[in-house]
């Protein structure tokens, strides 16, 4: 399951955009809303305290630091990605080809994301509920700027797999996985800035409504359960 709901998360979401074409920007929203407040709240509750507790016994540098880090990789790979990672893409006209900046910055944003999953299965589930929507939202982005489809399967389809090929590195590289504890941590940094920007930019004007605060809540109490 660590390797599949990642990988079919992107797939599904990419078929939704492709053969039922959702019209409605209200729903997309809620559903980021709670997928962002899912995976910050299996960050805070799982992974921050283990990553601690694991930095205590080995007596490793600040791990606070590593999650700074994190921050910052997140905030430069988005000066490329333009906040896709959070389903703000925005732009008009035909796009004539791959956009490649944005396509290798989700791809390292997304490969990242699996290292810590092969230690934390429930965060497979944060993860796929957090690229749903994201699928979604590129695909639909895509389509409208007339992309040339075969780029755009390529495109998603690669999207898909950079999670479970991160966890599988993290699995099965000895060298890595001496590093767990510093590369989870900036893992932890990414998701912070992430699930926290998806919760604040997930309405308009960044105004909480009652739908928007009943998913956040939601997203809070199923990964109290997970």
């Amino acid at each position: 399951m660590n390797y599949i709901l990642p990988l079919l998360s992107v797939i599904f979401g990419y078929l939704i955009a492709v053969v039922i074409k959702p019209k409605s920007k209200a729903n997309l929203k809620l559903l980021l809303a709670f997928s962002g407040s899912f995976l910050l709240s299996i960050t805070v509750m799982n992974l921050l305290p283990e990553i601690y507790h694991s930095h205590q016994k080995a007596g490793r540098l600040n791990i606070g630091m590593f999650i700074m880090i994190g921050i910052l990789f997140q905030i430069i790979l988005e000066f490329f990605s333009k906040g896709a990672e959070h389903g703000h893409v925005h732009g008009h006209g035909k796009i004539n080809s791959m956009p490649w900046l944005l396509f290798i910055s989700l791809c390292v944003h997304a490969f990242l994301e699996g290292f810590p999953v092969g230690h934390h299965h429930d965060l497979a589930y944060g993860i796929a509920i957090h690229h749903l929507p994201i699928a979604i939202i590129l695909t639909t982005f895509f389509l409208n700027a007339e992309l040339n489809k075969t780029a755009l399967f390529f495109f998603m389809i690669a999207f898909a797999f950079m999670t479970p090929l991160g966890t599988f590195v993290s699995d099965n590289v000895p060298y890595i996985s001496q590093y767990y504890t510093e590369i989870t941590a900036i893992v932890i940094g990414i998701l912070f800035h992430i699930s926290s920007t998806i919760i604040f930019e997930s309405s308009e004007g960044h105004k909480f409504n009652i739908a928007k605060i009943s998913m956040i809540i939601l997203g809070i109490l199923l990964a109290v359960f997970v």
